[in-house]
């Protein structure tokens, strides 16, 4: 259990978010009303309490989506806006309280030039909060992607007993079956704001998942230590590494979708805040932790895009702020929806999300009205998964060496549908603006889902950008990237031994002219000790940015601009005996 004082400090917290709260709905965290009701409502368990009898995979959030819910229980004018981005991509279904509420939501959408005809249904399903991605059921596959499958965990608000049965009339409205972690001895309290999977088997939580499921826990459920908390994520899930990182002091939830959000199987999208300031230090140490003893399911290191933590005025949540954030966003297939705040910050926070998703379509919704309450757009949305997904898992390639790869550079997929794979091609370009070149994949020696290909060698100090594609026997074809040919990966090819290759270089600086948080972009070929520093007109040193190591391949440095005064100023990276500069304009 947090000692005194921990417990101290976030009902504190909790009490100063209850009252700058602007909306009467209840908030993510659990009010002082509901913790004065005493003992939680104890619920009988639901749906197959039992595990899938086969092998089971949980979905990623980037891939292929039916639906995504949502629910219709305040904030109306945010969830018209998600329902305008999203309906463009998959269904969205909108649960509501009854036939009123129903009848409410149509006319908000329809007098906010909503289309409703199309690829909008409601489903009345009795709730309490807004919050559907913490009580929502989770899309799990048996066999990777064959029969789509429930799974639902007991909700930690337990006196929000309607949110915690929403999953009962989820399952049978999409014709799935519904398993749940209601009934000893696999009963288990978990928040899918605290749950993050990679699609291959490795999920993320705070460490909030073991004080939920403790002796002593307020939630009626059998304790359990970490092994039996990862066996049930096993069993139910098909997690088979469960990594836990220690709980944010000002984040008063623990859920760790409000700091960090997986790109893909190896990039990790992480909050950061000035040095020193609110969770910062605990974030980096466990990004750190994370980055020391585990790596990504390709058995690569993790790689990690930085995306600042935007304040409210000069306030950050140590000193009154809201918890603002970029990370709680989600992904609806070719759409990415962003929670945005204050535009001086909003711009920057957009060209990152799209220069580390290329192709996705970036939709910022004003979320000021419900970050009080602690959560954005990723806490009031749930995905469903396509009931046939074809699949494509690949590891994107690193810069190629033709001295070590004369002919080709290999391109390696493992690729499945429940029909079989018909075919697939890798789809490659050094021009974006000139057409795409492509090559077949071929099955390996023994059929199995590992495809493979070979784009040929390209001019040394090219950039190669490419995508696959793949059919199946069904007659259904994807893309990975799912926006390609607008979306796409890229790789460099390396220069020759006799050319200069640049140890880490500047890239260019955004936004530029500056007022606020700025982004100093630099692009490493490998990892090196560098130091990034600040010059004015004049040629003096007035501020050093980073000093330290300099991950390989492209990383964000952030600069407060608006604690300089306005002027002229020069960006000096240093990486070995190599210089490169960039010009900022502060105003």
């Amino acid at each position: 259990m947090r000692n005194f004082f921990q417990i101290l400090l976030c009902s504190l917290l909790l009490f100063t978010y209850h009252l700058r709260a602007q909306t009467p709905e209840l908030p993510r965290y659990q009010t002082a009303e509901e913790q004065s009701l005493g003992q939680p409502v104890t619920l009988a368990p639901i749906g197959i309490t039992t595990p899938p009898a086969s092998p089971v995979r949980t979905m990623a959030e980037w891939e292929e989506l039916q639906a995504l819910l949502i629910t219709w229980n305040g904030q109306n004018t945010i969830l018209t806006e998600i329902v305008r981005a999203a309906r463009l991509e998959c269904k969205v279904v909108i649960s509501c309280e009854n036939q009123t509420v129903v009848n409410q939501a149509k006319n908000k959408l329809t007098t906010s030039g909503v289309d409703i005809t199309t690829n909008v249904e409601f489903v009345i399903a009795p709730n309490n909060s807004i919050w559907v991605r913490d009580y929502g059921p989770n899309s799990v596959y048996s066999n990777d992607i064959d029969s789509l499958y429930f799974v639902d965990w007991i909700y930690n608000r337990t006196n929000r007993p309607k949110d915690d049965t929403i999953a009962t009339t989820l399952a049978p409205y999409f014709k799935v079956p519904l398993y749940s972690t209601s009934a000893a001895p696999t009963d288990m309290v978990n928040t899918g704001g605290n749950f993050m999977s990679d699609g291959m088997g490795t999920a993320f939580s705070s460490s909030l998942i073991l004080d939920e499921n403790e002796t002593g826990n307020p939630y009626g459920v059998t304790a359990k230590s970490e092994s039996q908390i990862d066996q049930i994520m096993e069993d139910f899930m098909g997690i088979n590494r469960y990594i836990k990182m220690e709980p944010l002091p000002y984040d008063v939830i623990h859920h760790i979708d409000m700091h960090m959000k997986l790109l893909d199987e190896e990039r990790i999208l992480v909050g950061q805040y000035p040095q020193g300031v609110a969770d910062g230090p605990q974030i980096e140490a466990n990004i750190q932790y994370v980055l020391s003893n585990f790596q990504s399911s390709f058995g690569t290191p993790y790689k990690v895009v930085r995306i600042p933590m935007p304040p409210e005025g000069n306030l950050y949540p140590n000193n009154g702020g809201d918890y603002r954030t970029y990370a709680n966003a989600v992904f609806v297939n070719k759409t990415i929806i962003v929670p945005f705040y204050q535009q001086q910050y909003d711009t920057t926070a957009q060209r990152i999300w799209e220069e580390a998703m290329p192709g996705y379509k970036v939709v910022g919704i004003n979320c000021n009205s419900i970050i009080p309450s602690l959560g954005a757009i990723h806490c009031i949305t749930k995905e469903v998964g396509v009931n046939e997904p074809l699949r494509i898992v690949h590891q994107t390639l690193e810069c190629q060496d033709n001295s070590e790869q004369p002919l080709a550079y290999p391109v390696y997929a493992k690729i499945q549908h429940r029909s079989g794979i018909a075919g697939a091609k890798v789809y490659f370009t050094t021009d974006l603006n000139g057409p795409w070149q492509s090559v077949d994949m071929y099955q390996g020696i023994i059929p199995n889902d590992d495809w493979f290909g070979s784009i040929p060698a390209q001019t040394p100090g090219s950039i190669v950008y490419y995508y696959i594609e793949a059919l199946a026997v069904s007659g259904k074809t994807i893309t990975r990237p799912l926006p390609a040919p607008e979306g796409w990966w890229k790789f460099c090819v390396k220069q020759s031994s006799g050319a200069q290759n640049l140890v880490a270089t500047l890239e260019e600086i955004y936004p530029n002219p500056a007022s606020a948080i700025t982004v100093v972009p630099v692009n490493a070929a490998n990892k090196v000790q560098g130091r990034i520093t600040i010059f004015n007109s004049l040629g003096q040193e007035v501020q050093t940015l980073f000093s330290g190591e300099i991950p390989g391949g492209n990383s964000n440095y952030f600069l407060d601009a608006g604690k300089l005064p306005a002027g002229t100023y020069w960006v000096r990276c240093q990486a070995g005996s190599q210089v490169s500069t960039r010009k900022l304009v502060i105003r």
